[in-house]
Protein backbone atom coordinates (compact mmCIF):
# COMPACT_ATOMS: atom_id res chain seq x y z
CA UNK A 1 0.00 0.00 0.00
CA UNK A 2 1.02 3.61 -1.17
CA UNK A 3 1.48 6.53 1.10
CA UNK A 4 -1.34 9.23 0.60
CA UNK A 5 0.09 11.13 -1.93
CA UNK A 6 3.26 10.89 -4.01
CA UNK A 7 6.81 10.68 -2.79
CA UNK A 8 9.96 11.93 -3.44
CA UNK A 9 13.75 10.38 -2.03
CA UNK A 10 16.08 12.92 -1.65
CA UNK A 11 19.72 12.88 -0.46
CA UNK A 12 18.93 16.17 1.96
CA UNK A 13 16.02 16.81 3.41
CA UNK A 14 16.01 20.04 4.37
CA UNK A 15 17.99 21.36 1.38
CA UNK A 16 15.34 19.97 -1.16
CA UNK A 17 12.46 21.17 1.41
CA UNK A 18 13.94 24.40 1.05
CA UNK A 19 14.24 24.81 -2.58
CA UNK A 20 10.64 23.25 -2.99
CA UNK A 21 9.54 25.86 -0.77
CA UNK A 22 11.34 28.62 -3.69
CA UNK A 23 10.16 26.55 -6.47
CA UNK A 24 6.64 27.10 -5.22
CA UNK A 25 6.60 30.32 -4.30
CA UNK A 26 3.52 30.40 -1.47
CA UNK A 27 2.08 33.56 -0.47
CA UNK A 28 1.05 31.59 2.59
CA UNK A 29 2.62 28.78 4.99
CA UNK A 30 1.99 26.46 7.75
CA UNK A 31 5.09 25.87 9.96
CA UNK A 32 6.11 22.77 11.90
CA UNK A 33 8.14 21.60 14.68
CA UNK A 34 11.08 19.58 16.03
CA UNK A 35 14.50 19.06 14.78
CA UNK A 36 14.07 18.18 10.98
CA UNK A 37 11.97 21.31 10.87
CA UNK A 38 14.64 23.45 12.55
CA UNK A 39 16.89 22.08 10.23
CA UNK A 40 14.66 22.84 7.06
CA UNK A 41 14.30 26.18 8.60
CA UNK A 42 18.25 26.50 8.59
CA UNK A 43 18.02 25.53 5.21
CA UNK A 44 15.93 28.20 3.68
CA UNK A 45 17.00 30.77 5.64
CA UNK A 46 19.91 30.70 2.99
CA UNK A 47 17.67 30.71 0.36
CA UNK A 48 17.24 33.72 -1.81
CA UNK A 49 13.41 34.16 -1.41
CA UNK A 50 11.28 36.81 -1.12
CA UNK A 51 9.22 36.81 2.02
CA UNK A 52 7.45 40.59 2.09
CA UNK A 53 4.24 38.70 0.75
CA UNK A 54 4.32 35.71 2.61
CA UNK A 55 1.71 34.89 5.36
CA UNK A 56 3.27 32.46 8.05
CA UNK A 57 0.90 30.44 10.11
CA UNK A 58 1.63 27.36 12.36
CA UNK A 59 0.74 23.78 11.87
CA UNK A 60 0.40 23.46 16.17
CA UNK A 61 2.13 24.26 19.34
CA UNK A 62 3.02 23.79 22.42
CA UNK A 63 1.05 26.19 24.62
CA UNK A 64 4.31 28.09 26.02
CA UNK A 65 5.40 31.17 25.61
CA UNK A 66 7.88 32.09 22.03
CA UNK A 67 10.58 32.66 24.20
CA UNK A 68 10.32 28.52 25.59
CA UNK A 69 12.64 26.12 24.38
CA UNK A 70 9.41 23.98 23.28
CA UNK A 71 7.85 26.98 21.20
CA UNK A 72 7.57 25.90 17.45
CA UNK A 73 7.19 29.77 16.93
CA UNK A 74 10.17 30.49 18.98
CA UNK A 75 12.35 28.18 17.01
CA UNK A 76 10.74 29.55 13.90
CA UNK A 77 11.47 32.79 14.12
CA UNK A 78 14.92 32.44 16.04
CA UNK A 79 16.09 30.25 12.66
CA UNK A 80 14.34 31.75 9.82
CA UNK A 81 11.53 34.13 10.01
CA UNK A 82 13.32 36.80 12.47
CA UNK A 83 15.80 37.97 9.57
CA UNK A 84 12.91 36.86 6.89
CA UNK A 85 10.33 39.61 7.86
CA UNK A 86 7.43 37.88 6.10
CA UNK A 87 4.09 40.05 6.00
CA UNK A 88 2.53 38.43 8.89
CA UNK A 89 3.36 35.87 11.34
CA UNK A 90 0.26 34.41 13.25
CA UNK A 91 1.04 33.04 16.55
CA UNK A 92 -1.44 30.18 17.70
CA UNK A 93 -0.73 30.53 21.81
CA UNK A 94 -1.74 34.38 21.61
CA UNK A 95 -4.75 33.53 19.86
CA UNK A 96 -5.91 30.41 21.05
CA UNK A 97 -7.98 27.30 19.39
CA UNK A 98 -11.55 29.65 19.36
CA UNK A 99 -9.22 32.71 17.75
CA UNK A 100 -7.62 30.33 15.23
CA UNK A 101 -9.86 28.10 14.22
CA UNK A 102 -11.74 31.43 13.19
CA UNK A 103 -8.43 32.90 11.80
CA UNK A 104 -7.92 30.06 9.56
CA UNK A 105 -11.35 29.70 8.89
CA UNK A 106 -11.47 33.29 7.77
CA UNK A 107 -8.12 33.17 5.43
CA UNK A 108 -7.62 31.73 2.24
CA UNK A 109 -6.88 28.30 1.97
CA UNK A 110 -2.96 27.83 3.24
CA UNK A 111 -0.84 26.95 0.16
CA UNK A 112 1.88 24.94 1.68
CA UNK A 113 1.54 23.58 5.21
CA UNK A 114 4.72 21.52 6.55
CA UNK A 115 4.16 18.29 8.54
CA UNK A 116 6.45 15.97 10.50
CA UNK A 117 5.85 12.61 11.25
CA UNK A 118 6.81 11.27 15.20
CA UNK A 119 7.79 7.61 15.54
CA UNK A 120 4.40 6.78 16.78
CA UNK A 121 2.90 7.79 13.58
CA UNK A 122 1.67 11.51 14.99
CA UNK A 123 1.26 14.25 12.59
CA UNK A 124 1.01 18.29 14.06
CA UNK A 125 0.02 17.11 17.74
CA UNK A 126 -2.15 14.66 16.37
CA UNK A 127 -1.97 11.50 18.60
CA UNK A 128 -2.63 7.74 18.31
CA UNK A 129 -6.03 7.78 20.21
CA UNK A 130 -6.91 11.44 20.62
CA UNK A 131 -10.58 12.42 20.39
CA UNK A 132 -8.94 15.36 17.82
CA UNK A 133 -8.40 12.38 15.38
CA UNK A 134 -11.88 12.34 14.42
CA UNK A 135 -12.24 16.36 14.61
CA UNK A 136 -14.62 17.03 11.49
CA UNK A 137 -15.71 20.74 12.20
CA UNK A 138 -13.12 22.86 13.69
CA UNK A 139 -10.11 23.80 11.94
CA UNK A 140 -8.07 23.98 15.50
CA UNK A 141 -8.63 22.40 18.79
CA UNK A 142 -6.49 22.04 21.67
CA UNK A 143 -5.36 18.94 22.79
CA UNK A 144 -3.29 16.79 25.57
CA UNK A 145 -3.77 13.54 27.10
CA UNK A 146 -1.76 11.12 29.81
CA UNK A 147 1.31 10.39 27.14
CA UNK A 148 1.14 13.91 26.17
CA UNK A 149 0.38 16.26 29.12
CA UNK A 150 1.62 19.72 27.71
CA UNK A 151 -1.05 21.17 25.97
CA UNK A 152 -0.98 22.13 22.66
CA UNK A 153 -2.75 23.61 19.81
CA UNK A 154 -3.21 21.90 16.56
CA UNK A 155 -4.94 21.81 12.83
CA UNK A 156 -7.18 19.53 12.48
CA UNK A 157 -7.36 17.34 9.45
CA UNK A 158 -10.22 19.20 7.85
CA UNK A 159 -7.77 22.28 8.40
CA UNK A 160 -4.96 20.36 6.91
CA UNK A 161 -7.02 18.94 3.73
CA UNK A 162 -7.60 22.82 2.78
CA UNK A 163 -4.11 23.39 1.85
CA UNK A 164 -2.96 23.56 -1.95
CA UNK A 165 0.42 21.52 -0.86
CA UNK A 166 0.76 19.23 2.24
CA UNK A 167 4.76 18.60 2.60
CA UNK A 168 5.23 16.12 5.24
CA UNK A 169 9.41 15.46 5.87
CA UNK A 170 11.07 12.79 7.43
CA UNK A 171 14.21 11.67 7.28
CA UNK A 172 16.35 8.68 9.25
CA UNK A 173 15.90 5.29 9.78
CA UNK A 174 13.71 6.31 13.44
CA UNK A 175 10.80 7.22 10.89
CA UNK A 176 10.83 3.96 8.85
CA UNK A 177 8.88 1.85 11.22
CA UNK A 178 5.94 3.88 11.29
CA UNK A 179 6.27 4.59 7.54
CA UNK A 180 5.69 0.99 7.11
CA UNK A 181 2.77 0.72 9.59
CA UNK A 182 1.16 3.56 7.42
CA UNK A 183 2.11 1.21 4.02
CA UNK A 184 0.65 -1.68 5.35
CA UNK A 185 -2.34 -0.41 5.89
CA UNK A 186 -2.36 0.99 9.42
CA UNK A 187 -5.16 3.69 10.75
CA UNK A 188 -1.62 5.99 12.07
CA UNK A 189 -2.62 9.67 12.19
CA UNK A 190 0.22 10.31 9.34
CA UNK A 191 -1.94 7.85 7.11
CA UNK A 192 -4.83 10.52 7.45
CA UNK A 193 -3.24 13.31 5.97
CA UNK A 194 -5.45 14.84 2.71
CA UNK A 195 -4.98 17.53 0.63
CA UNK A 196 -4.88 18.91 -2.49
CA UNK A 197 -1.33 17.68 -2.99
CA UNK A 198 0.32 15.22 -0.37
CA UNK A 199 4.02 15.16 -1.06
CA UNK A 200 6.43 13.09 1.29
CA UNK A 201 9.85 14.33 1.25
CA UNK A 202 12.32 12.20 2.93
CA UNK A 203 15.49 10.12 2.78
CA UNK A 204 16.07 6.41 1.79
CA UNK A 205 16.57 5.47 5.31
CA UNK A 206 12.74 6.46 6.32
CA UNK A 207 11.34 6.09 2.75
CA UNK A 208 12.96 3.61 0.70
CA UNK A 209 10.66 0.45 0.71
CA UNK A 210 11.15 -2.25 2.99
CA UNK A 211 13.74 -4.83 1.87
CA UNK A 212 13.57 -8.73 2.22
Amino acid sequence: MALPGQTRIVTDVPHAFARLVVETSPESVALSGGDLARRCYAALAREQFEWSAVDVYFGDERMVGVDHPDSNEGMARATLLDAAHPRAIHSMVSAGADGYDALIRSAPAIQLVHLGLGPDGHTASLFPGSPALDERDRFVVETGDDLHPQRRLTFTFPAIARAGLAVVTVAGEEKRDAIARIRSGEDLPGARIRARHVLWLGDEAALGEERS
